[in-house]
């Protein structure tokens, strides 16, 4: 039988974290199919040297308190780590902010500089412009397509550089090897929201980075009932990033980690299906005339596909378009005609979500819009395609866009 690291995605999806020490119990036989909620604040020793021997060791699998998890969190971390070539560890969060924020609070002191990715996801932003400046970290961002100007940003007291691929919002597809290559000719750690793949669809860690964040909100969790993060670093990172979440008392519930575990075993399909969905859905707003761009990666002749050809596995169904010289009346009549689409924040749910959005005002340094597009196609409309029969949610859209016509 192959070894879990020699297993392809979708088994290591089945398998990881599922190993005896979390599905059954000593002395009695068989076990079962998923690790219990282990529900524990207080942890017990056998006996006073026990007690004392506890604080000496760090690592999951071993009791100490409740702050530092049980099977069932071990279970959920061990299963994340597995999912990612090169990884040391996973750290779990209460949500996808507070995974960005630990894993930036584990490398940044007071003097140093930060450097974010210009298309950050808006709450990465304000870390950078708010909490850590408090702190005296200087943050800037940069346009995550112009090379020479990150070398150059890339001078003294870098000490971090956080991407997104592809970016927030807008969907920019960048060549993380070479960001990261010239990061770490700097000395700086890497990290990458990795939200939008994932490691099923970019191995962040083989591709240069040090530290994948995910927001186990969206496609781990995958039924919107849910709020989690985590951290998967390399061996370099990971001590790091143990130590800060601890040091901030960082723990999740064991039952989100149960429902977590859950939706990591349909991950692969869940995927497969709503990014084959999108690619269809994101063709057929190409050919209309009311749009003046399609901003999803996984097609092909759109910004960013090459880089995405290269360097993912799979995607999503998270894409954006924009409106061709419409306003923000005609946007909202699109929007609040459809009824398949919920309006809303998040997404990677099983349900479809539609969410106006100006990048314009979350831009510092990469112009928006780009060239190509005129100057009052600035509005987008950004898309969660759920599990619904695609046909369906292309007739709902069709009628959004009859209502935006019809003032």
């Amino acid at each position: 039988m192959a070894k879990d690291t020699e297993y392809r995605t979708a088994t290591r999806l089945v398998e990881a974290g599922r190993k005896s020490a979390y599905t059954s119990v000593p002395g009695l036989a068989g076990g079962v199919v998923n690790p219990p909620v282990w529900r524990a604040s207080t942890h017990l020793y056998e006996d006073t040297a026990a007690l004392a021997a506890g604080p000496k060791t760090n690592e999951d699998g071993r009791f100490f308190y409740g702050r530092r998890g049980g099977p069932t969190q071990w279970a959920l971390a061990e299963a994340l780590t597995a999912l990612e070539p090169g990884a040391a560890g996973t750290m779990l969060y209460p949500s996808g902010v507070a995974a960005i924020a630990g894993a930036l609070l584990a490398v940044l002191r007071p003097g140093d500089r930060l450097l974010i990715t210009d298309n950050a996801y808006d709450p990465s932003r304000n870390l950078g412009l708010g909490l850590l400046k408090t702190f005296g970290v200087t943050t800037q961002f940069f346009d995550p397509l112009d090379h020479a100007a990150f070398a150059e940003a890339c001078g003294e007291g870098v000490a971090a550089v956080l991407l997104e691929n592809p970016g927030s919002l807008t969907m920019e597809v960048c060549d993380v090897p070479a960001l990261a290559h010239i990061a770490h000719d700097h000395d700086a750690v890497v990290l990458i929201d990795n939200t939008w793949a994932g490691p099923t669809g970019f191995a962040a860690l083989p591709h240069g980075c040090d530290g994948s964040i995910l927001a186990l909100t969206k496609h781990v969790g995958g039924h919107s009932d849910l709020m989690m993060g985590s951290v998967t670093a390399n061996e370099r990172l990971y001590p790091r990033i143990r130590r800060t979440a601890q040091a901030l008392g960082h723990v999740v519930s064991p039952d989100d980690a149960a429902l977590a575990l859950r939706g990591l075993r349909t991950l692969d399909l869940r995927l497969r299906q709503q990014a084959a969905s999108a690619l269809r859905i994101a063709q057929w707003l190409a050919a209309r005339d009311e749009v003046a761009a399609v901003l999803c990666p996984m097609m092909e002749g759109a910004p960013g596909h090459d880089l995405w050809s290269r360097d993912f596995t799979g995607g999503c169904g998270l894409f954006s378009f924009v409106l061709k010289g419409r306003d923000a009346a005609a946007r909202a009549r699109f929007i609040d005609a459809l009824s398949l689409f919920g309006i809303g924040y998040s997404w990677g749910g099983y349900e479809s979500l539609a969410l106006p959005v100006d990048p314009r005002a979350n831009r510092s340094v990469r112009p928006w819009p780009p060239a190509g597009m005129g100057e009052d196609d600035t509005l987008a409309i950004r898309l969660s395609i759920g599990l619904e029969d695609t046909g369906d949610l292309i007739a709902d859209l069709a009628n959004g866009f009859a209502a935006m016509e019809n003032a």
